[in-house]
């Protein structure tokens, strides 16, 4: 949607001529746990294909979100349109064999690996190279000593600990691409990146969407091994992979060496630079002439990182058909007369939050009103955990405590209340930026399935997604109805 169309949207609330209807202090309605979980069961399902911004999945998703907000009566939903980098792996074969003996290793998509999200088309039959964190600067020089033409390099993801390499220099080696880019420059024409991402477990492959800035590498193969299939790969080689991490992040040291196998990859993928997406915005009206030109921005990412093949999916229950479907149901409850807020609340559905919080910056370049955004509240990943937190009391203590308050008030004593003071994260950030008053509203050791293949509806607690969409809802009742006056003039002075 054009920055046009969605000020006409926007500007009917102006022309409304409503009279001012007040929430009774300390009640909000009840969310329903039914209702979540029929979401989460729709969005987490094989139809919405994990539902990756640009595709056919998505867009079934963004389509269920529409339909189920015009049933609960929401009569202002449209879409703002925008493009992002989306990559569709078609299937993927990946095997590891030793030169002259009938010993083929074929590992499944799904199981053992997954694609990087932006991997290249190709197929290529190689011998392997270890090569540590793929760093070549300095230091830590690790294709030094090793011969990568023509073959394929199997490195770790992310920077060992104490990189010796300056900050600046050490980010440049820290996203699949950054390092794809450079096994390529030595000539190599394939890359096996083992996850050690300490919040997966060792037998699941983790998917994403962004690797890193762009150029694409067009034919050039990159896949993502388990923890547990990255040890397989180096067992009877110079070094067992545990071996050669400790002896990297203990003496910083290149440890690169060829191995015996050699490797057959082969992926079908299909790249679109600018495949079209959209947020889904809904807004409804406030009650009161006045209020209802100022806004509650609620938001929660509708995307996620999708399916590869026919045996990879990544379902999104949690992260996040959780969060969207505490948005629904809080719309349900607040588009009702007995509970409608004075001010006007904006609810949005991110598209591209997998792209660096795409969606959410372009919310804020097209909404016509940013400056009469009181406050934004981001709901992320309440579908697990022990218990519910509330990001942003660092910056923001008078909303923070509106949500503290209204989960004292109600008995529920749900939220985790850190010592440290806490900082809005994800979309959130991209608010807090322009001095929107911003919370987070998600859980406490929640990441159980963090972009994995078991974030499926049926491991999802029932008990604290209720008691997070309830506390949305009733801090919603408490924004909407105009006391709380968020924005300082220097706030309203920021640009985008």
């Amino acid at each position: 949607m054009k920055r046009k169309a969605l000020l006409a949207a926007v500007g009917l609330l102006w022309a409304v001529s409503g009279t001012a209807q007040h929430t009774t202090v300390g009640m909000a309605p009840t969310a329903n746990t039914d209702s979540l979980i029929k979401h989460i069961r729709t969005l987490a399902s094989e139809s919405c294909e994990g539902r990756m911004a640009g595709t056919a999945g998505y867009d079934r998703a963004a389509a269920y979100v529409k339909r189920t907000l015009a049933s609960y009566g929401v009569a202002d939903i449209d879409e703002q349109a925008f493009t992002v980098e989306c990559n569709e792996v078609e299937n993927c074969k990946f095997n590891t064999y030793l030169p002259g003996e009938d010993n083929k290793r074929t590992f499944t998509l799904g199981n053992e690996f997954c694609c990087a999200g932006m991997t290249g088309r190709g197929y290529v039959d190689a011998q392997m190279v270890f090569c540590g964190y793929g760093i070549d600067n300095g230091a830590m020089d690790e294709y030094k000593d090793v011969d990568v033409q023509g073959k394929v390099v199997v490195v770790l993801t992310g920077l060992p600990s104490n990189c010796p390499l300056p900050k600046d220099i050490a980010s440049h080696y820290a996203s699949l691409r950054d390092k794809a880019r450079t096994a390529e420059k030595h000539g190599a024409v394939g890359m096996l990146a083992v996850n050690l991402n300490k919040g997966c477990l060792p037998f699941m492959p983790q998917g994403r969407v962004y690797c890193g800035e762009l150029p694409h590498l067009a034919t050039f193969p990159m896949l993502q091994l388990t923890l547990d299939c990255g040890r397989e790969l180096l067992e009877g080689e110079h070094l067992s992979l545990d071996s050669a991490i400790a002896h990297l992040n203990k003496s910083l040291k290149p440890q690169s060496f060829p191995l015996r196998k050699k490797t057959e990859i082969d992926v079908n993928a299909r790249y679109q630079p600018k495949a079209r997406t959209t947020n889904i915005v809904a807004v409804v009206k406030g009650s009161d002439r006045a209020l209802s030109r100022e806004y509650i921005v609620v938001g929660a990412s509708l995307d996620g990182v999708g399916m590869q093949g026919a045996t990879c999916l990544f379902p999104g229950a949690d992260i996040n058909a959780s969060g969207v479907a505490s948005l629904l149901e809080a719309a349900r409850l607040l588009q009702t007369e007995e509970f409608r807020p004075r001010r006007s609340i904006v609810f949005v559905f991110f598209g591209g939050d997998e792209h660096q919080y795409l969606g959410s910056r372009t919310f804020l370049e097209f909404f016509p009103k940013p400056r009469r955004i009181e406050a934004f509240v981001n709901v992320q990943n309440t579908g697990h955990g022990d218990s519910l937190v509330v990001l942003g009391n660092n910056h923001y203590p008078a909303l923070y405590d509106i949500a503290s308050t209204c989960d004292s008030v109600s008995g529920r004593h749900s939220i985790s209340h850190s010592a440290e003071p806490t900082n809005p994260r994800g979309d959130a950030r991209i608010f807090d930026a322009i001095g929107i008053p911003s919370l987070v509203i998600t859980t406490h050791n929640g990441m159980h399935h963090n972009r994995v293949s078991s974030d499926i509806w049926e491991n999802i607690d029932s008990r604290i997604l209720t008691a997070g969409a309830q506390l949305l809802v009733e801090t919603l009742t408490k924004l909407g109805d105009g006391s709380y006056q968020g924005r300082s003039p220097k706030s309203r002075a920021m640009r985008l």
